[in-house]
């Protein structure tokens, strides 16, 4: 059985290496798509076999076929590095041996699934941690990754295709990367491929296109996927950078909602080029779920490449708001609807209004609780 080869589309990313830098960084490599199915990692299996036969020293470090009958003769004869086995409770799984590869050292190495959780026990988290890890040995990397599992885009997923991704990529992977493959597919031919059994079993496959995988959803990824490599490749361009420095400012309470909009100000200051701030006025009392959320969105944050800090009040909290607003310089900022009361509102102001009326050459952003 031969699998087709999926339409692709390359773009490139070379950062510049000084001529007295240390040990040159391995090249990273990803092969992303709209969605499971579309051929990154068969993509990503023929490359490994065409560096074999250059005389590259290249090896798979992981692979997850899913039973996929082309993925499977696709890494046929393919020298295959054993996985680490990490036992947990009375389960023993398996995952990516860095230190083995490191003691290897092989020049190219596949890692499959980018946005993979490691098993608990595991020295880092996140098998994009490990390709970092195997990237600041000098060793390369060919990787794969579909693009709802970017940070940023959690809840437009989530919004579009009604599934939240629970493992998550920074976007930083994405943008850092010295290569991206564009692994395109038209929804059509995904569904056609998924209805011959080439994504899923049988037992899976209605469920899939019912769900997921419907038309509408899969437009909308696609268009997704294009504009974010897209955007990368702008940003990676010599002549792309702006004039004038953008600043966006969120401004976040410690309430579950603000992830979104760490979120979107996250795709404001990518599609801005703009440095990303997240800051929470200190509450006079901060209880331990608040505590969390906190430390939650610290993470996001950092995830975007922006910078989480919780400022301590000096009078009201949109004064506070605006004298930070006011010194770093800030050219957008990011709100959200309030969630207190009228009789709050009128006790201690509005703090929305507040920035609206005492910011000057600020965009501001209200965004919807819904």
């Amino acid at each position: 059985m031969t699998e087709e080869r999926t339409p692709e589309r390359l773009t490139l990313r070379r950062a510049e290496v000084p001529a007295d830098a240390g040990p040159a960084r391995g090249v990273h490599k990803i092969f992303v798509g709209m969605a499971a199915g579309v051929g990154k990692t068969y993509r990503a299996l023929n490359e490994l076999r065409e560096r074999l036969e250059r005389g590259e020293d290249a090896l798979i470090g992981v692979l997850e076929t899913h039973g996929r009958a082309g993925t499977i003769e696709a890494a046929q004869g393919l020298p295959l590095f054993p996985r680490r086995d990490v036992v947990h409770g009375s389960v023993t799984l398996t995952e990516l041996d860095v230190d083995g590869l490191l003691a290897r050292r092989p020049f190219v190495v596949l890692v499959d699934e980018l946005a993979h959780t490691n098993a608990p026990g595991s020295p880092r988290d996140k098998r994009w941690q490990d390709v970092n890890v195997l990237l600041d040995a000098g060793i390369h990397v060919l990787s794969t990754m579909n693009v709802q599992h970017l940070e940023s885009l959690n809840d437009t997923v989530a919004r579009l295709t009604g599934v939240r991704v629970r493992e998550r990529v920074p976007d930083r992977v994405l943008s850092e990367a010295d290569e991206l493959v564009l692994i395109d597919l038209t929804p059509d031919d995904l569904r056609a491929r998924l209805r011959a059994g080439k994504v899923y079993g049988p037992e899976k496959i209605e469920q899939a296109l019912g769900n997921f995988f419907t038309g509408a959803n899969l437009t909308a990824l696609r268009e997704i996927v294009l504009r974010q490599v897209a955007n990368v490749v702008e940003l990676g361009a010599p002549d792309g950078q702006p004039g004038v420095q953008e600043i966006v400012v969120v401004a976040v309470t410690a309430e579950e909602t603000a992830a979104r909009l760490i979120r979107r100000g996250g795709q404001l200051a990518a599609r801005l080029h703009a440095d990303l701030h997240v800051v929470s006025v200190r509450p006079t009392r901060l209880s331990r779920p608040q505590s969390q959320l906190l430390d939650t969105f610290r993470a996001i944050t950092h995830a975007l490449g922006g910078q989480f800090e919780v400022l301590t009040p000096a009078g009201s909290v949109a004064q506070t708001l605006i004298r930070y607003v006011e010194a770093v310089h800030a050219t957008q900022v990011v709100m959200g609807e309030t969630s207190r009361s009228r009789w709050a509102e009128f006790l201690s102001g509005d703090i929305i209004k507040t920035v609206l009326r005492d910011t000057k050459n600020v965009d501001v952003y209200v965004i919807t609780r819904e």
